[in-house]
């Protein structure tokens, strides 16, 4: 087993896009993966929190840090984006896909546009992310996709059928997507946490009486061993929970 010095060269000077890189489990991962001598571009389709995010990264971390406005359901948005961190990184190593948002709407009486949105942000984005990072990968010899998936692909809940549709589909598309790419030396993993306390259901603002629950930090940490895993180990899927969950 490598030791902690030879795990950190792995991710040391790489090109990492995280998407819903702003707040919550993408903005601690984009920092963690900065505390590791990365180059990061975060993006979300907020630009105030691009800018404030980016700004705050900035200045511990300075011109290694890059923040864009992209919304991930638009594939050309998506294009022009992937494109520019071509340009200024000269290629790809990791692709967290991260961004997404919450439905909580029983079936009868959801719209179809909350429908849409949902499918279209937590699994469309993550194609045209998808699509768009594999052959600036190839060109580099490689590189790791790392798809935020949740528990709630694993097991359904009442009025989370469009949250719930779209991590099962994330599951599979993963799981396709790691058998098409891996001879290609692109690894491609899924990290599925339980309740994290990222205010994902509260207009960002985390719950103070919740410490019950996972903290963005620790869905890095686990990013993070992912990445640092040997290039011979294939990490597909991760289970991440709290110990000791409300009851």
């Amino acid at each position: 087993m490598a030791d902690a010095k030879e795990s950190t060269k792995r991710i040391s000077g790489k090109s990492a896009l995280v998407t819903g890189g702003t707040r919550g489990i993408g903005f601690a991962v984009a920092r963690a993966l900065l505390d590791r001598g990365a180059r990061v571009l975060v993006c979300s389709r907020g630009g105030e929190n691009v800018r404030r995010s980016a700004e705050v990264l900035a200045a511990s971390y300075g011109e290694r840090v890059l923040g864009r406005v992209c919304d991930v359901r638009d594939p050309n948005n998506v294009a022009e984006m992937f494109r520019e961190a071509g340009r200024l990184f000269g290629g790809l190593d990791i692709l967290i896909n991260n961004a997404g948002i919450g439905s909580r709407s029983y079936i009868e009486q959801m719209g179809g546009e909350e429908w849409r949105s949902t499918i279209e942000t937590n699994l469309s984005g993550v194609f045209y992310c998808c699509h768009e990072a594999i052959p600036l990968m190839k060109k580099s010899g490689g590189g790791d996709i790392i798809n935020i998936g949740s528990l709630a692909g694993t097991s359904g809940f009442a009025g989370g059928g469009a949250y719930c549709a779209s991590k099962y589909g994330l599951i599979g598309f993963s799981e396709a997507l790691m058998q098409e790419v891996r001879y290609d030396h692109i690894r491609v993993s899924c990290v599925m946490p339980g309740s994290v306390n990222t205010g994902f259901a509260r207009g960002g603002q985390q719950d103070p009486a919740a410490t019950w629950k996972l903290a963005p930090e620790d869905v890095a940490a686990v990013v993070l061993g992912v990445l640092e895993m040997d290039s011979r180990a294939l990490v597909s899927r991760v289970e991440v929970r709290p110990s000791e969950p409300r009851k």
